[in-house]
């Protein structure tokens, strides 16, 4: 008489198929080196697929939808804001994920939190919130990819964190090259998905960043440099495709997610264009950017003077502990209650 089958869970059948059907140097979730604190498995969800799921069900997720992606206040509803571009670095890193066969749900999960720490009024405000923090602390400075790590592990769920794979940790962490020519010598994560997901983030922001300006005007498509549209094309679309292609076939050894050396010379040369037409000068006016300053700066000096309207904040606190606590409340702020509460409680 043949043995009983044994009867699997859904996550262990989705583990099974992981293991036949992913490349060899794709991530298993079934080899995680685990949580910080131990959980006992789900029986219909592979731990990526939880943690996928946590981040898409948190308050910092949501609030991404009134965070600046490039345009503070956009000028349209067609206008990118800090959530649509997650959705969008999750949607180009998942098409070559499954082309490459490594892990969609481990490359979801990092994409969906990859800017979890994002401040109000997107770079700007990101480099006020450092500065006003440095103030208080010389030994710190604030970094979005630094805070959204910060997000996941001790500040969702009040204080106890979504407690969520190292894999997942890791590729929020190393996502972000800022304004660095790729590639940096910078540490890279250690997956493949989280190295995609960092190569998706420039492609996702390089291309619709040119969509949202090329609406509001603020450059035509003849003023982009002449080999970006020769080779990339003059759409949001054709640009999207080629990069996809060129990342595609440049990493099909599985040894790092790259681009060739021809597309990374002129995605570098797009960035820089892209610094120096909107990101530094005109996706805002002078006005807007000290203004933003203002906010920034006058609700953090607030909140440092006053720290018992900020939660959990104990007024007898060494500084950098109250600076390091005012700086999770102003960071997780959106630009609409910033704004609010800077008239509120500072520019009455």
């Amino acid at each position: 008489m043949p043995a009983e089958t044994a009867i699997c869970s859904p996550r262990e059948i989705t583990e099974a198929w992981e293991d036949q059907l992913l490349a060899p140097q794709a991530m298993r979730c079934a080899h995680t080196r685990g949580r910080q604190r131990a959980e006992a498995p789900c029986p219909f969800r592979t731990d990526f697929q939880r943690d996928r799921d946590r981040i898409l069900h948190s308050k910092s997720f949501r609030r991404l939808a009134k965070k600046t992606q490039v345009f503070v206040t956009p000028r349209s509803d067609h206008d990118r804001t800090r959530l649509t571009h997650s959705l969008e670095v999750c949607q180009v890193a998942r098409t070559i994920a499954r082309v490459l066969r490594l892990n969609e749900d481990l490359t979801e999960a990092i994409a969906l939190g990859h800017d979890l720490g994002h401040s109000p009024f997107g770079h700007t405000g990101e480099e006020a919130l450092d500065l006003v923090y440095h103030d208080y602390d010389e030994t710190v400075h604030f970094h979005h990819a630094e805070q959204s790590l910060r997000i996941v592990d001790l500040l969702e769920r009040n204080g106890r964190g979504l407690n969520l794979t190292w894999e997942v940790r890791d590729g929020i962490l190393h996502h972000s090259k800022g304004d660095a020519d790729w590639p940096t010598h910078g540490t890279a994560a250690v997956t493949l998905e989280g190295q995609l997901v960092a190569l998706c983030d420039r492609i996702a922001y390089s291309s619709h960043d040119i969509d949202d300006a090329l609406r509001n005007g603020i450059f035509t498509v003849n003023d982009l440099p002449a080999d970006i549209n020769r080779q990339l094309g003059t759409t949001h679309g054709a640009r999207l495709t080629a990069m996809v292609a060129d990342v595609v076939e440049a990493s099909r050894d599985l040894t790092i997610i790259r681009m060739s050396p021809g597309m990374t010379a002129l995605t570098n040369t797009l960035k820089d264009f892209m610094y120096d037409r909107v990101y530094l000068s005109r996706s805002m006016s002078p006005k807007a950017r000290v203004h933003i300053q203002r906010v920034i700066t006058g609700l953090f000096q607030y909140f440092m003077a006053h720290p018992e309207v900020v939660p959990d904040l104990d007024p007898t606190a060494p500084t950098p502990l109250r600076a390091r606590l005012v700086c999770d409340h102003v960071a997780g702020m959106t630009d609409t209650f910033a704004e609010r509460q800077f008239h509120k409680l500072v520019h009455r």
